[in-house]
Order: structure tokens, then sequence, then C-alpha cells
């Protein structure tokens, strides 16, 4: 099996080039690839890199996701996250292969406090999600095969994240204001490559399981919630910081104003994925924890 994948230096991307690698022959593509064009912006040259690979699969993991940035340049995010995603389905629609997709809750209005099911009705608050919306549509209009995961609040040990920034701040300073009113799952991109991983297998014997997922770790908790967690396991492993436990103050959104609005409400029901591929997910706490302990032992 040929797989093709593209933003393999993202964050997601980075583990999917282990998860994918049992699975056949990987050709992993970034934007500055040079024999090969992964460059989102080039979509001539994105559908010819199809064409001569001639993948079995096709996973992108590419996508413009400086959610405030994308306010001020909303044709380059529609070009990326949408039109280069049209692309893609098109060329597997012609050479009947699949394509696997990572979209997100932002497509969502984040009103109430029940987790999305995959049929609720979008209604995107920014750039961002407008724009990984109609990716998902020019998808499924395509009519090829394929597998849309609807993630949130994604990290990774690799690169800068939340956890991150909140180890450096919590060094720096005496107290720290953590928004406690969006709430929503921390999701590994370890847990996204395997279960993507998982999922392919799955569906290269049952091809009728083509379709969209919500795909996020259990359980749910607030940025504030995240950040105490994370600070006290920095504690617990000895992290020297100037932040006391009791100095992480919770404080609405609108406490930060921001170019793009955040919504609310990030909870997505996992039940469909859950039943359909036969998979039990970790509490978010887990692979956060995880994540902490290798960043921490570095």
């Amino acid at each position: 099996m040929k797989i093709l994948l593209l933003g393999k230096n993202g964050q997601v991307g980075w583990e999917l080039q282990r998860s994918l690698a049992p699975l056949g022959e990987v050709i992993a593509l970034d934007s500055d690839s040079r024999e090969l064009c992964g460059d989102f912006t080039k979509l001539d040259g994105l559908g010819q890199t199809v064409r001569s690979v001639a993948p079995d699969i096709i996973v992108n993991a590419a996508a413009h996701t400086a959610v405030d940035k994308a306010e001020s340049e909303p044709e380059l995010v529609r070009t990326i996250n949408a039109l280069a995603a049209g692309v893609l389905a098109q060329e597997a629609k012609r050479s009947n292969a699949w394509l696997i997709h990572y979209s997100t809750d932002y497509v969502f209005d984040g009103s109430g406090d029940k987790p999305w099911l995959e049929t609720d009705a979008t209604a995107p608050l920014n750039v961002y999600g407008a724009t990984k919306l109609e990716g998902e549509q020019l998808i499924q209009q395509s009519g090829c095969k394929h597998l849309i995961f609807r993630t949130s609040w994604v990290y990774g040990a690799r690169g800068g994240n939340f956890a991150k920034t909140m180890l450096r701040l919590a060094q720096e300073r005496d107290s720290l204001s953590v928004i406690n009113d969006q709430i929503g799952a921390p999701t590994g991109a370890d847990l996204l490559a395997d279960i993507t991983a998982h999922a392919i297998r799955t569906t290269q014997l049952k091809p009728e399981l083509s379709g969209l997922y919500h795909l996020v770790a259990a359980g749910e908790t607030s940025w504030h919630g995240y950040a105490s967690l994370v600070i006290e396991h920095a504690r617990r492993a000895g992290l020297p910081l100037k932040v006391t436990a009791d100095a992480v103050k919770p404080v609405p959104t609108s406490a930060f104003p921001t170019p793009a609005k955040r919504p609310l409400n990030s909870r997505l029901d996992t039940t469909k994925l859950q039943l359909t591929f036969g998979l039990h997910l970790p509490d978010w706490q887990a692979g956060v924890s995880r994540m902490l302990t290798e960043i921490l032992d570095k």
C-alpha cells in the first residue's frame, strides 16, 4: 500500500510518519518539499503530485491553523484549508484512492453545553472555522472515499503548545490568568495518528465506513483546568515555579479579546467513532501527563 502524507512536519504529521509506517510505503511531504509539490498554495502542483505518486491513500495533515491571523488573510486560508482539500478529493475520486482529512470543532458556533454530534448544524464563528467547513464539504461533494476526523485542542510534545507556554509563564510570573469558560478536550497528536492508522486498516476491509467522525480524548476541561494540571504536574516533577497554586486565576474569554471569535463549547461526541471502529478513547489527562513527562525529562 502506498500512502501520500501531506504536512509531515506539523504536530499531527510528525506523529503520522510513525503510525503509518507499518501500513506500507509512506511518501511524506511538507510545503517546502522540492522533488514533489506539497505546497497547498499551488493547487496545480498539488494535483500533479497526487498523479505522480499514484497513492492508495492520501493523508492530509496540512492546514492554516493560525486562527487570529486567518482573519486578515481569508483568501490564503481558503486556498489552503478548503480549495486544496477539494483538489485532493478530486484526485482521490479520479484514482479511487482514500482521502484522510482533519477538521475542527470550530465548524460549530460553540453554543450550549452538550457535546456536538456529527449531524448537528454547523455555524462557524471565524475564517478558520468557515474554511475548514468548506474543505469538509468539498471532500464530501467529490464522492471520494474519505475519513474526515473533527478534533480539538490538539497538542504534541514536538513544537510549541499550550502546556509549554504555561510552564514558561509559571517560571516567570507570580500569577497567571487563564480562560475558564471555553470547554473542550485536549487531544494528543499521537492519539490522532494512532487512531488514523487503525481506521485506515479497518476501512480497507470495510469501505462502507467512509464518512465523518468526531475524534477527541475523553472527558472535558477548561483552559484553566488544563493549565492547573500542567502546573501541578511540573511542581511534582520538581520544576522551579514562581507561581503558586492559588495564583492561577480563572477569567472569562472576554478578558482576552482576539481578532477571531472562539467557540465556548468545543465538546465533541465520539460515540460514532468508538462504536464504528471498536475503540476506547483515553481520558485527556492521561495524554497530557505523558506529554509533560516527555518534555520535562529533556
